[in-house]
This record gives structure tokens, C-alpha cells and sequence, in this order.
């Protein structure tokens, strides 16, 4: 099988237009000094199912469903994904449709975004969404620049129990501005510990997550209430399981001001941590501070009903350097998916599904307790939660992979004090036998 579709005419006929003799020739422009002397020493070539052969034993190395028992989640999500998704993504006017630079002659592109941004306003209790941006992480650290925009102020407020690369996201966005970043404990219940915000009036935002990252519940309209103390304080909210919102009070009712997240869990396959979806709400007074982009409906000169590209605020547009962000694109094939996969389940799909990836984690939260093992913290959670297993965890974690069970995420890495604790999830793919499998080993 061929990789590469030039024949050798196609090539000389290139090099001929371009008025070079050879490829090598090309790169005259670079000194010898800077070029590699030798061929690359790569192995040979393979056939087609050689080759077929050769990726299932890579693949084979690495813990995946059906094979193995996945308890992981930690901000990527399994869920089933309706074969109608799937065959609609495939066709070739949705595949294969690009960010519109051309939004006028974009009307089929456009108002599957403004559908889209519909329903995210619907989900999260927003009044307005923007057409996505690339993830959850960049999303929550464009939203704590955002409120420093709108509030002038150079501190941000972010809990623990945000998911610890978002917060390294953060970090890395801040790091050049010369923006301070205060971090918020969280208590023995597994939630922010909002009595160690302190001065409100030197910070532009709280963040907080809810379902945060140990999967418990926070009391975002206690957080509001905490936080809005100071008028001009603002609460962002981030989520990384939109799914919870099928049964939890969303953001927007709560008093959120802005609200962000990964949207993966919409439809989108987990592909070993990519492509993600991040999602964007705010209130409609801060929209001009919002990044991104917008798509608004109107009608043209006949009446008919036309959809615009409302508000671009990028630096590739009218605003350059008044740019309020340098995110120069959405995920446009991303925020399709979510819109289909939103559409299909419907709200009483939506809402049954949460409930389901709600009630096994607690089976297997409950079955974890028959079996003597400690969750760590006591607040309802949504279909992840905190084990601590006895000393010696390492061991056991071993243990289980050698029987293709993997048993949560450790979590020990992001927070030390938590050794021996592991981040475990349940979604509606997860069966029965297979959470009976998990308690009953780490029982034995």
C-alpha cells in the first residue's frame, strides 16, 4: 500500500515548474551544518497486514475496554455514543465543513453552531454560549482572564478540587502576565473550603468545579452567595461531566456568572485524550468580554431567516490587538457531534441517562463499603468518587491490572496527602459483573 500518491512524473514534473533539478535540492537554503549527513535509520518496510499485525501488538500493551476492566474517568468519560451520531458525522457536508471565514455563504455551518450554542445555554442556565473553544482546561483559563478583563482586578481564587491540570493550564496561561493565582484548600468532605477566600475585594474570580474533581457535589449557590459578598467578584464555575446536569441544579440557577468545561462526554469518543470540546456560557452582559466566537439569527432583505456571524472577537478580526483572546478557532466538528448527541437523547434521554450514571456509581460505592474499604469523603457525588484503600495500595493496583482491572486513578501524584487513594468511575457502559469483579478482588 502506497502513503504517498506522487509518482516519480508527478515529482519531476513539480521540481520542473518550481526550477530545481532533485528534492535535495530544495533545501539548498539550509546550510550543510544544519542538515543531516546520514539516511534515517528506520526499520524496513512493512506490508499492509504486517503492518495491521504490528499496531494490534502496540495496542496490546495498553489497558483498554473490552479487554480490560476501565474504571477511569478524571475528566475523560466513557459513555455509548448513538450509531446515528456517527453515521451523520459522516457525511461529507458536515465532515468536512471548516470554521467559516466565510460566514455569509456558511448558512448550513452556521446554524448547526447557533443550535448548538442553543442548547448549551439551555444545559448550563446560561444566557448566552459561544461556539466552543478546544477544551475544558483552556476554556476555565479564558474564563479567569475574562473576568480579569471585566473587573480590572490582577487576582484569581481556584480550589484544589479543580481537576490539577486544569489548574496547571491556568498556571501556564497566567504565568507571562503577571497575574496572581491563590488556590483554595478543600475540606474533609471533599469540597472548596470557601472560608479561605478572604479579601474578596482584591479578586476578579472564585473558580470552583462542580462535579469537581473527586466527583463531589459542591454547593455552587452557597459559593455564589460566598463570593458575590463583593458585587463585582464573580463566580466561574467548570465541569468536566456535562452529563451531571441532567440531574444536578446547572450553574446558571445557582448564580454563576461564567461557566466552562469539557464537552467530550457529548458524543465524543475518548480516542486515548483527544480531540475535547470546550464549552463556554456567560451572562449576556459580559458577552463583548466573552472569547471566542458568537453566531446570532437574523433574517435577510426578503425576511427569511439567516444566521451571522455575530461577534468575533479574535485578533484574526476587526480587533487585532483589542483581540479579547488569541483562540483563533472552534471545534466546530466537536461542537457538531455534542449538538447531535444533545438533539438524539432529548431532555428526558438526557435526564435518564444522568440518573443511570448516578445510580451505578452508587452501587459500586455501597459495594465498596460492604466490602471494608473507606470512601473518603461523605458528599454526594455524581458517577465518580474517592476510594482509600488499606497500606500497600501499590501492590494491589498491580495486582488488578495483572487481571486487566484497572481500578481508578491514583492519586497520590496530584495530591500527596491522599496516598493509597484512588479516583474511581462508573458510567452507564460499566456492567455489573464487572464492578462485582472489582469489589471482589480488592476484597480477596
Amino acid at each position: 500500500m502506497r502513503y504517498l500518491p506522487h509518482t516519480n512524473e508527478d515529482i519531476t514534473a513539480m521540481l520542473e515548474k518550481v526550477g530545481v533539478g532533485s528534492l535535495e535540492a530544495l533545501f539548498d537554503s539550509i546550510p550543510e551544518s544544519c542538515r543531516r549527513q546520514s539516511a534515517l535509520d528506520l526499520p524496513a518496510p512493512l506490508s499492509e497486514w504486517d503492518l495491521n499485525d504490528h499496531m494490534d501488538s502496540l495496542a496490546a500493551d495498553m489497558a483498554t475496554s473490552p479487554q480490560y476492566k476501565v474504571f477511569l474517568g478524571a475528566g475523560s468519560y466513557d459513555h455509548f455514543i448513538p450509531e446515528a451520531v456517527k453515521h451523520l458525522l459522516l457525511r461529507s457536508e458536515i465532515y468536512t465543513a471548516y470554521t467559516p471565514y466565510q460566514p455569509e455563504i456558511s448558512q448550513g455551518t452556521l446554524q448547526t453552531i447557533f443550535e448548538y450554542q442553543t442548547l448549551i445555554a439551555q444545559l448550563l442556565g446560561m444566557e448566552v454560549a459561544n461556539a466552543s473553544m478546544y477544551d475544558g482546561a483552556s476554556a476555565l483559563a479564558e474564563a479567569l482572564l475574562m473576568a480579569i478583563r471585566i473587573t480590572r482586578r490582577k487576582t484569581v481564587a481556584i480550589s484544589r478540587a479543580v481537576h490539577p491540570l486544569y489548574r496547571r493550564v491556568v498556571k501556564t496561561y497566567l504565568a507571562p502576565t503577571g497575574y496572581e493565582i491563590v488556590e483554595l484548600p478543600f475540606t474533609a468532605d471533599g469540597r472548596t473550603d470557601l472560608s479561605a477566600v478572604g479579601d474578596l475585594s482584591t479578586l476578579a474570580a472564585v473558580a470552583v468545579q462542580s462535579p469537581n474533581f473527586f466527583g463531589c457535589v459542591e454547593d455552587l449557590r452557597a459559593c455564589a452567595d460566598t463570593v458575590h459578598a463583593d458585587p463585582k467578584t464573580l463566580l466561574v464555575t467548570c465541569f468536566t461531566e456535562p452529563l451531571a446536569y441532567g440531574i444536578l441544579k446547572n450553574p446558571g440557577s445557582c448564580g454563576a456568572d461564567i461557566v466552562c468545561g469539557e464537552g467530550q462526554s457529548l458524543g465524543i469518543p475518548r480516542s486515548f485524550g483527544g480531540p475535547g470540546l470546550g464549552v463556554f456560557a456567560s451572562l449576556q452582559k459580559y458577552v463583548r468580554n466573552m472569547p471566542g466566537r458568537l453566531i446570532g439569527q437574523t433574517v435577510d432583505k426578503d425576511g427569511k431567516r439567516g444566521f451571522v456571524l455575530t461577534l468575533a472577537t479574535r485578533e484574526q478580526h476587526i480587533r487585532r490587538e483589542r483581540a479579547t483572546s488569541n483562540i483563533c478557532s472552534n471545534q466546530g466538528l466537536c461542537a457538531t457531534t455534542a449538538t447531535l448527541y444533545m438533539a438524539m437523547l432529548g431532555g428526558t434521554g438526557f435526564r435518564e441517562l444522568a440518573a443511570l450514571n448516578h445510580d451505578k456509581a452508587a452501587y459500586l460505592k455501597a459495594e465498596l463499603q460492604k466490602a471494608g474499604l473507606t470512601i473518603a469523603f461523605d458528599s454526594p457525588v455524581f458517577n465518580e468518587f474517592v476510594v482509600k484503600f488499606p497500606s500497600g495500595f501499590d501492590t494491589t493496583y498491580q495486582r488488578l491490572l495483572e487481571k486487566k482491572i484497572v481500578a481508578g486513578l491514583p492519586l497520590a501524584k496530584y495530591y500527596p496527602e491522599l496516598a493509597d487513594h484512588c479516583l474511581v468511575c462508573v458510567t452507564e457502559t460499566s456492567r455489573r459483573a464487572d464492578m462485582d469483579a472489582l469489589v471482589k478482588e480488592v476484597a480477596s
